[in-house]
C-alpha cells in the first residue's frame, strides 16, 4: 500500500542542489526529487512511497551523473506499524546511513566545557580516558546526578528512573514535563557522540536506565528505540528481571588505608580465589557471610592470609555476571565491566574487604575479563549500531563487538572507544575501590588486541604507578613484556605444563616429562618469552587446571594418598623457588584433590593439625623472608647472583640426563644471604655431587616434609643434625630422594 513520507536532510555534506533519489528492489520505478521546502534542520522532501519498502540516497543535483553520497549511505524506509498507512516523517544526517524517526539533536558545545562546570566529590572517578566524558551516573557536589552516555549514532537520549517516575517517550503514559533529556556534546575524536545531563532531582540509590532513540536495535514497531542499561553502571538493582542500574555514591565509605602502598611485583606471592567458592562451604565463617565479600573479609581479619604468608590476592571476576552461584560458577562471563556482582554483596562490602586486606599488608588484584561478554545478559549487545545494516544480521553486536571467542562474543578491543570504556573501568576500580592491580583473562592476540593491552598498561601506570599487572596469555607472547621490569607478569604456561608433566610422570598437554628444557622453566622462561623475572608468574594449579593431586591420580601407579600429597608438595615447592612470581590456587595449601573449574574448597577441621597447611605456610614465609628465593632482574646469572649446580645438561655427577635441577644464589654481597635449591622430579632417588660454593655450615631450611627456619621464624641453627658441613664448599654423594626438594642457607664458616 502506498504511504506518504516526509524526509528531512541536514545536508551536512554541503550539496549545492541536494536531491533525493528513491528506488525499489526489483522495480524500474525511481524518484528524483528536489526539496519540497526547507526548515531549521535543512531541506525536506515529500513523496508517496508506492511500496512497503524503499531505498534512497542523496546527491548533488538531478540526474544520474550528479555527485552522489557514498554507497555505504544507502538508506531504507518502511511504514511504521504505529503510523500505518501513513509513513510519517524521518530525519537523515549526511554523515551516516541511519533513518531517524525523531529529529536528531544538534550538539551544544564540547563535553569538556560542560563538565568544567561540574564538581564531583573527592574519591569519585569521573571518566576521562580519551578526553573528559562523564559517562555513567555520578553524584555531584551541590546535589543532583550527572548522567552520561556514549552513543555516536543516536538521535536522542533520555534518562529515566525513580526520580521522575520513569518518565520518557517509552513510558506507557508519557508526561513530557517530567522528561530528563540528555544534551549532545562534542566528545571523543572531536565528534558529536557524548550525551550529558545534570538531573537535580536524582540522587544515590535511585534506579535508572537510558532510553535511546536511533542508532540502536529496532523494536517490534520498526523503530530503533528502547531502554538501555548504562555501560558504566557501578551497580544493578535487586530485580534480576529488570536489571536497572543504580546511582551509587562511592565516597561514603570510611577508608583506613591511607598509609598503604602495594608491594613491588617481585615481592608478591599470589593467591587466586573465588569470592563464592572460598567461603561458601567454610564452617568457620558466619553463615550469612559465606560465599560473599564479607566471608573473605572475615578470613582476612582472622589473620588467615598473614598466617599463610600471602601478600597478594587475585580475586576471580566480580563484575556482574548472570550465572547462578554454584561450585562450578567461575564468573568468566561478564555482562558489564564496572559493576559489582550482586550475589557477592554491596560495593561497600568489597571496599571493606580491600581495606581489611591492606590493613594486613595484602594487595588485591581483580581478574578482569575484557575478551568477551556473556551471551545471555549482555547490555552492550546492539546498544550502539555503527551502521543500520547491522540490525538485519543477528550475528552483529554493534560497536562493542567483533567476531567470537570460544566463550562468547569477542569484545572489539581494537577500537579506541571500546578501549576507553575498559580503561575507565580499571581506573574506577583503582580510584573508588583502592584496587592494587589486575589480572587480564585470555589476552592472546586472537581474543584481544595487544595494542589495547599495552595501552592499558601505559594508562594505568600513568594513573597509578604502583599498579600490579598480570596477564593470562597462552601461549606466552613477548610483546607484553614492555620494557621488562614494567611489563605484564604472565601466567607462565611453559612452567605449568612442564611441571605438571614431571609430577604426573607422563606428557601433559604437549609438554613431555623428559629432562629437556628443565632449566628454561625454572630460569623464568627467559629463553622462551620473558625478558625480566617480573614477566613471569609460576604456578601448577589455577581455576583452569586440575589440582596436582587430581592430575597425578590419572596415573594408576600414583593414584594413592601418599604419592598425591608428596607430588602436591613438590608442586608448591617448585612454584615457590622458581625465578619469577609464585601463585597458588585456593585450597592448594591443603593439597586438595579437585578437578578444574571447581571453586569449592573443602576446609580442614583444624589448621593447626593440617600438616600440608603447616608445611606450606612455613615454606611461603621462607620465600617472603629470603632474597635468595626471590631474585629479580633481567639476567641474574649474568651478573653473578645465580649459578646452576645441577641439571640434565651437566655431567652425570651433577644430574646429567636426569630430571633434577639445582642452583645457588648470591642475592647480595652478604654470605648469610647465599642459598642453594635442589629439586628431583625422578620417580626414584638420584645421587649427585653438590657444589655449595662456600665452605662452612649450610642449614637445611626446607625439604618436602619439613620447613625449619632460623629465629625468629623458627629454631634452626648450626647445631641442627640436618645441617651440612663442608670444608671446601663441596658435598659428594648427596642423595636426592624421589620427588623431593631442598632449600639450604649458608649460616657460618665454622
Amino acid at each position: 500500500m502506498p504511504f506518504q513520507m516526509r524526509i528531512h536532510f541536514d545536508n551536512s555534506g554541503g550539496f549545492s542542489e541536494p536531491h533525493l533519489w528513491v528506488w525499489y528492489d526489483g522495480s524500474p520505478v525511481t524518484h528524483d526529487l528536489a526539496p519540497a521546502g526547507k526548515d531549521a534542520y535543512g531541506p525536506y522532501y515529500d513523496l508517496v512511497v508506492i511500496r512497503s519498502f524503499a531505498r534512497f540516497r542523496f546527491k548533488d543535483g538531478s540526474g544520474t551523473l550528479a555527485r552522489w553520497e557514498p554507497e555505504a549511505r544507502n538508506r531504507e524506509m518502511w511504514p511504521l506499524e504505529s503510523e500505518a498507512p501513513v509513513g510519517g516523517e524521518v530525519w537523515c544526517r549526511g554523515d551516516r546511513a541511519f533513518v531517524y524517526h525523531v529529529e536528531p539533536r544538534r550538539p551544544e558545545g564540547s563535553a569538556a566545557e560542560f563538565l568544567g562546570g561540574i564538581e564531583v566529590p573527592a574519591g569519585l572517578y569521573l571518566p576521562g580516558t580519551g578526553g573528559p566524558s562523564g559517562f555513567g551516573a555520578h553524584p555531584v557536589r551541590g546535589g543532583g546526578v550527572l548522567f552520561g552516555l556514549y552513543h555516536p549514532t543516536a538521535a536522542r537520549v533520555w534518562v529515566a528512573g525513580d526520580f521522575n517516575d520513569w518518565q520518557c517517550p517509552g513510558h506507557p503514559d508519557p508526561d513530557p514535563a517530567r522528561f530528563a533529556e540528555l544534551a549532545l556534546h562534542v566528545g571523543w575524536f572531536g565528534a558529536a557522540n557524548t550525551w550529558l545531563a545534570r538531573v537535580a532531582v536524582a540522587g544515590p540509590g535511585d534506579r535508572y536506565k537510558f532510553y535511546v532513540e536511533g542508532g540502536t536495535a529496532r523494536g517490534g514497531d520498526g523503530r530503533a528505540r528502547g531502554w538501555r542499561v548504562d555501560p558504566y553502571a557501578r551497580l544493578l538493582g535487586a530485580d534480576f528481571s529488570q536489571n536497572d542500574a543504580v546511582v551509587h555514591d562511592p565516597t561514603r565509605f570510611a577508608w583506613s588505608d591511607d598509609a598503604w602502598s602495594p608491594p613491588d611485583i617481585g615481592e608478591v606471592v599470589l593467591y587466586e580465589l573465588s569470592v563464592y567458592g572460598f567461603t561458601e562451604g567454610d564452617p568457620g565463617i558466619s553463615p550469612a557471610n559465606r560465599g560473599r565479600f564479607a566471608g573473605v573479609t572475615e578470613r582476612i581479619r582472622s589473620g588467615y592470609f598473614s598466617r599463610l604468608g600471602i601478600n597478594a590476592l587475585c580475586i576471580m571476576p566480580l563484575a556482574e555476571f548472570p550465572s547462578v552461584q554454584s561450585p562450578g560458577t567461575l564468573g568468566y562471563n561478564p555482562s558489564l565491566f564496572g559493576t559489582v556482582e550482586r550475589d557477592f554483596g554491596e560495593p561497600d562490602d568489597l571496599r571493606d574487604l580491600i581495606d581489611a586486606a591492606h590493613g594486613e599488608g595484602i594487595a588485591v588484584l581483580l581478574d578482569v575479563v575484557f575478551n568477551h561478554t556473556d551471551n545471555e545478559f549482555n547490555p552492550l549487545w546492539r546498544l550502539v549500531l555503527e551502521h543500520p545494516a547491522e540490525d538485519a544480521d543477528a550475528r552483529e553486536g554493534g560497536l562493542y563487538f567483533s567476531g567470537e571467542t570460544p566463550w562468547g562474543n569477542r569484545v572489539a578491543t581494537e577500537k579506541e572507544d571500546v578501549q576507553n570504556l575498559l580503561i575507565d573501568a580499571c581506573k574506577m576500580w583503582v580510584r573508588e575501590y583502592h584496587v592494587d592491580g589486575f589480572r587480564l583473562d585470555a589476552t592472546h592476540e586472537h581474543y584481544m588486541s595487544h595494542d589495547f593491552v599495552l595501552r592499558l598498561a601505559e594508562e594505568l601506570k600513568g594513573f597509578f604507578p604502583q599498579v600490579l599487572l598480570v596477564a593470562e596469555n597462552l601461549p606466552n607472547q613477548a610483546r607484553l613484556n614492555r620494557s621488562g621490569y614494567d611489563g605484564y607478569a604472565q601466567w607462565c604456561n611453559q612452567f605449568h605444563d612442564k611441571v605438571k608433566a614431571l609430577l604426573r610422570e607422563g606428557p601433559f598437554e604437549g609438554a613431555s616429562n623428559s629432562p629437556d628444557e628443565l632449566g628454561d622453566v625454572f630460569y623464568f622462561s627467559k629463553s622462551r618469552f620473558a625478558s625480566h623475572t617480573n614477566n613471569v608468574v609460576n604456578y601448577c594449579e589455577s581455576h583452569d587446571e586440575h589440582s596436582v593431586a587430581h592430575e597425578i591420580g590419572s596415573a594408576p601407579w600414583l593414584d594413592h594418598p601418599a604419592a598425591k600429597e608428596r607430588k602436591a608438595r613438590l608442586g608448591v615447592l617448585a612454584s615457590m623457588v622458581a625465578l619469577g612470581q609464585p601463585m597458588i590456587y585456593m585450597g592448594q595449601e591443603f593439597g586438595l584433590d579437585r578437578p578444574r573449574n571447581i571453586v569449592s574448597v573443602q576446609w580442614p577441621e583444624c589448621l593447626d593439625s593440617q600438616g600440608f597447611f603447616q608445611w606450606a605456610s612455613r615454606l611461603i614465609h621462607l620465600r617472603r623472608r629470603y632474597p635468595g628465593l626471590r631474585l629479580t632482574g633481567y639476567d641474574p646469572a649474568a651478573d653473578g647472583r645465580f649459578r646452576w649446580i645441577l641439571g640434565p645438561w651437566l655431567p652425570s655427577a651433577q644430574g646429567g640426563g636426569r630430571r633434577v635441577i639445582g642452583w645457588r644464589t648470591k642475592p647480595t654481597g652478604a654470605a648469610h644471604d647465599e642459598m642453594v635449591v635442589l629439586l628431583n622430579f625422578e620417580g626414584d632417588e638420584v645421587q649427585v655431587d653438590v657444589d655449595f660454593g662456600r665452605p662452612g655450615v649450610w642449614l637445611k631450611l626446607a625439604d618436602i616434609d619439613v620447613v625449619s627456619d632460623t629465629p625468629p621464624g623458627g629454631a634452626n641453627s648450626a647445631g641442627d643434625t640436618t645441617a651440612i658441613r663442608t670444608d671446601d664448599g663441596r658435598y659428594a654423594g648427596f642423595v636426592l630422594p624421589s620427588s623431593c626438594g631442598f632449600i639450604y642457607k649458608w649460616e657460618t664458616g665454622r
